[in-house]
């Protein structure tokens, strides 16, 4: 009997209990069911075993009847129960291999509160004895987006966690799981990574559909990795090109691919850069155009009913609103926002045309958006941290996206998960309900991770934005943690290549034009404003955590404390840095040592934070920081303040001792055969530093 019409009708979990499903399961279905199992056992403590027999059984995964009343939309489920005398079944019932995993999925989170970052977020999972279900059908919504998902992109961090490269099946099924559990269906597994990890296979395995990179069309091997030695010209040799994109179509013709049209150079670069022949946009447009038409020939004829988008990145926006490049019809046009979360285009360099990248109101056909909450630029983005701003904001720039008919498509960058958790959980909800209430989500996430003292905790997510150093004029010019540390290791270079007469050409995207001495004094300036505001948000941080207990202290450490430290600890590094160039200048060579010293150690300090957030599972999470890579700061400042110590110390190193340390009552009758053994670096600078305090 349907229990449709009996709200008040209950079902009990407990002890072991018995699926069963389909014959010859699809390998998705089988990944969702097997992550329910081990839900199962961990919540109740008993076994979730399989049978053949639905009368058996108290969970049946089943195809739809008529009578069920199941959507027909693609990846649609929904809940029914039966009771049959004494007992009553749970029935998922979905039309799709996808709906089956999103309804499995859905009671796990729902009724056994696994919640789909529990991984990300080491969730305290509760055991029970029992599970009490109302018996209420449910039938799950359209997405607001038709393909949605991540792309894990700079995922250093996946690949130095484990010591296999590429990162292995280990590494991968936890990112895939929690994409699936936030709804997601695509996605671009890694960058640029070997064609022989598992990282293609594993996610076509658990049922996403796989899309490419902009730099790397149609999935097809880089021109240069196959011809090397060549050049990377279409015009100069267009039958090599494709017989690498005709050798990727017939390897993924019978996947689900998301198939991303386009042509950049190599090393994701604008193409005529190493071709100056294509000096206007319309010689840039026309090709991009004809080559784009052949890719979408070539998959046409090879693939039934492909999906088609063409990426609108960088420079390929610009000149598709300009009117150069002409797109087939039927492919979802991807518009990119900045890398800061504002959908106009990127920054190249020192240019910031800030052309909006969304389409216009006349502009028919599919629309899609590739969307940053992580970046890595070289300059002022967030990679170690979490998202600089504001979940107002993410909120506006997407539902304006949607707005504008951006609802084909949704690829987030995603980066390494762990960091960035809070803004994919927004995303999660916009993709899926279109819009969202900023508070009412907020108490949800806090509530969902975290046991106690939750305002707090929300309050913390809250005021992160607040805390940001806003480097330009712009509401997304927020600094993330990329901004202390790429300008920190130029600055160096800079200084110590001698080129201190003129500026740093490099830098002028955050400085403007000024000279080398006032970019110094531009970045000092950024460092005291960002040091004061982080100091201000960690003190708060770190008075909650002497509140927490063991598990939610070690979560607010992990993905509150853990970002605020390295913003707090980079900006007063950069501070000391700018100060240290300033004495040099003076020739304060000593004074000039102790500030590269403070530097350094206060770099030192985040370099420790993280090494703070490797506990148990996470071991190794964060030793391939190569991307900002404080360690390389650490060693950049560390070279530097070597560089002022030869400055007046060499060549005995003991010059600055005798001058500033040495008892008055020693200095002119010390033995020098008895003295010649010189501080080291850190012990010198410290005293150094104690004696030129008393000194103020």
């Amino acid at each position: 009997m349907s229990s449709q019409g009996k709200s008040h009708a209950s079902m009990r979990l407990e002890g072991r209990i018995s699926i069963c499903s389909p014959d010859r399961l699809a390998s998705s279905v089988h990944h969702a069911l097997e992550m329910f199992i081990r839900d199962y056992r961990t919540v109740l403590g008993a076994e979730a075993l399989t049978v053949n027999d639905p009368e058996q059984a108290e969970l049946v995964i089943r195809y739809a009847r008529e009578s069920d009343d199941c959507a027909v939309h693609l990846e649609a489920f929904a809940l029914r129960f039966t009771h049959e005398g004494e007992k009553t079944q749970l029935h998922i019932v979905a039309n799709d291999d996808l709906g089956f995993v999103y309804g499995i999925l859905h009671v796990s989170e729902t009724v056994l509160g696994i919640h789909p970052f529990w991984f990300w977020m080491d969730q305290s999972i509760q055991s029970r004895t029992s599970i009490d279900l109302n018996c209420e059908p449910y039938d799950s919504p359209v997405a607001k987006v038709r393909f949605r998902g991540w792309f894990v992109n700079d995922e250093v961090c996946l690949i130095g966690w484990k010591e296999a490269y590429p990162p292995s099946r280990e590494v991968w099924l936890p990112v895939f799981e929690a994409l699936l559990r936030c709804g997601g269906n695509m996605v671009i597994p890694g960058t640029d990574l070997p064609k022989t990890g598992i990282h293609l296979e594993l996610a076509a395995e658990m049922g996403l559909w796989i899309t490419h990179h902009h730099a790397e069309p149609l999935g097809a091997e880089m021109f240069l990795r196959a011809y090397t030695g060549r050049s990377a010209s279409y015009k100069e040799a267009p039958e090599l090109f494709e017989k690498l994109w005709l050798e990727a179509i017939e390897k993924q013709k019978d996947q689900n691919i998301l198939w991303v049209l386009s042509f950049r150079g190599q090393g994701d670069k604008p193409f005529w850069e190493n071709d100056p022949s294509f000096d206007t946009p319309s010689k840039r447009g026309e090709m991009i155009s004809r080559v784009i038409y052949r890719q979408y020939e070539m998959i046409k004829e090879a693939v039934d009913n492909p999906v088609y988008c063409v990426a609108l990145y960088g420079e390929i926006a610009e000149l598709y609103k300009g009117g150069y490049i002409e797109l087939p019809h039927d492919v979802i046009k991807i518009w990119a926002d900045n890398g800061y979360g504002k959908m106009v285009s990127r920054r190249h360099g020192n240019l910031n045309m800030r052309m909006p990248a969304l389409p216009a109101a006349d502009d028919g056909g599919q629309h899609g958006i590739y969307y940053h909450v992580t970046f890595h630029d070289l300059q002022a983005s967030n990679h170690l941290t979490m998202f600089q701003g504001s979940a107002a904001f993410v909120k506006e720039e997407v539902e304006s996206a949607f707005e504008a008919g951006c609802t084909d498509y949704l690829l987030l960058n995603c980066g390494n998960i762990r960091q960035h958790v809070y803004m994919l959980d927004i995303i999660r909800e916009l993709w899926v309900q279109g819009t969202m209430d900023i508070e009412t989500h907020l108490k949800a996430f806090v509530h969902r991770y975290f046991a106690s003292h939750q305002e707090e905790i929300s309050n913390l997510y809250r005021t992160y934005t607040d805390a940001s150093i806003a480097y330009g004029p712009h509401g997304d010019d927020l600094a993330g943690d990329e901004f202390y540390h790429h300008p920190a290791r130029r600055l160096i270079g800079h200084w110590l290549q001698g080129r201190t007469s003129e500026a740093d050409r490099g830098l002028l995207w955050a400085t403007g034009e000024v000279s080398f001495a006032e970019q110094i004094q531009w970045f000092e300036q950024r460092g005291e404003e960002g040091h004061a505001a982080w100091s201000k948000w960690v003190k708060e941080c770190e008075e909650l955590l002497s509140k927490l207990d063991s598990e939610d202290k070690q979560r607010v450490h992990d993905h509150l404390w853990l970002p605020g430290v390295i913003h707090q600890t980079g900006s007063e590094g950069l501070i000391w840095l700018c100060r240290s160039y300033a004495a040099a200048r003076n020739e304060q060579y000593a004074q000039a040592f102790v500030f590269a010293s403070q530097s350094m150690w206060c770099y030192n300090k985040g370099l420790q934070a993280l090494r703070l957030a490797e506990h148990g599972k996470w071991a190794n999470f964060y030793r391939a920081d190569w991307l900002t890579n404080i360690a390389s700061t650490v060693n950049n400042v560390d070279t530097l303040r070597r560089f002022l110590r030869m400055q007046g110390d060499s060549p005995d190193f003991f010059h600055w001792y005798k001058e500033y340390l040495m008892p008055e009552t020693e200095k002119y009758i010390y033995l020098e055969n008895t003295h010649r053994n010189p501080l080291s670096d850190d012990v010198l600078a410290n005293q150094l530093q104690l004696y030129f305090n008393k000194q103020k």
